[in-house]
């Protein structure tokens, strides 16, 4: 021999492809869980900035939102659960898996139809002289 050692191949790395769908099924939730946010974030500081937070149609928005703020809590949790970055482990059955997307996905259509409802509220609220 010349002394010349073989070729070792590179490792391949391996990718999961359901983990990768998962993760960017998380990054477009994250995102859309952000828009909500502001949004609701732009409705709360408009009932304020108007006074009309005060008034009784105003506190039923506010309420409203409120609700809506508790639905996007749960969805973080769970956003968060099925990123590995809470408390509780994420699941691995696609049972599991498609419950926790079901239950995300219903959230935000409550969120939603709350956020659509107050800015109906809103576009009828004038502040009070």
């Amino acid at each position: 021999m010349t002394g010349v050692m073989p070729r070792r191949a590179p490792k391949a790395e391996v990718f999961s492809l359901a983990e990768a769908r998962l993760a960017r099924r998380l990054t477009t939730y994250r995102d859309r869980l952000d828009r909500v946010i502001r949004s609701n974030r732009r409705a709360i500081g408009k009932l304020y900035a108007t006074g009309s937070l005060f008034t009784k149609m105003g506190a039923r928005a506010g309420r409203d939102l409120l609700t809506a703020h508790e639905h996007l809590l749960r969805v973080v949790t769970l956003l968060d659960r099925m990123g590995d970055e809470g408390d509780v482990p994420a699941p691995r059955s696609a049972k599991e898996v498609d419950a926790i997307f079901t239950e995300l996905d219903t959230l935000l259509d409550r969120t939603g139809e709350l956020s659509a409802q107050t800015s109906e509220l809103l576009g009828e609220l004038k502040p009070e002289s």
